[in-house]
């Protein structure tokens, strides 16, 4: 989809559109002749980026997050010649989820300090 489109469909302008690509927050890509082109999945990101912009979250922020969701989780397991390289690779593999897991779970207090409402029924708030 064009960029005006893709402004339509996730309700905002290509002026937004237009500094989130240059924030580095979401890259089209190029028809031949030169017009920026989207997947259909551009609109939820950018209703998602919106709203985390809204809620007070840094551009670096955000960039960040969807950074993590953009990534697919790597494979614990593959096969290598030697059970020692294999426990290696896979203990490399967990500490890398382990590490986003940890980001995420900031990412998400962060979240519920400042919308309390996104807490679990019966979970403690920090008030601001």
């Amino acid at each position: 989809m064009l960029i005006g489109e893709l402004a339509a469909e996730a309700g905002t302008t290509t002026r937004a559109l237009r500094y989130y690509e240059e924030q580095g927050l979401l890259e089209p890509g190029r028809t031949t002749a030169g017009y920026r082109v989207y997947e259909p999945s551009a609109a939820l990101r950018v209703r998602n980026i919106r709203e985390l912009l809204a809620c007070g979250f840094t551009v670096d922020d955000v960039k960040s997050f969807l950074d993590h969701l953009d990534r697919e989780l790597p494979q614990v397991f593959c096969r290598t010649p030697s059970c020692a390289a294999g426990n290696a690779v896979a203990a490399q593999r967990v500490a890398e989820l382990e590490e986003r897991i940890a980001t995420l779970t900031r990412l998400r207090d962060s979240l519920v300090d400042r919308m309390p409402w996104l807490a679990a029924p019966g979970e403690r708030v920090a008030r601001l």
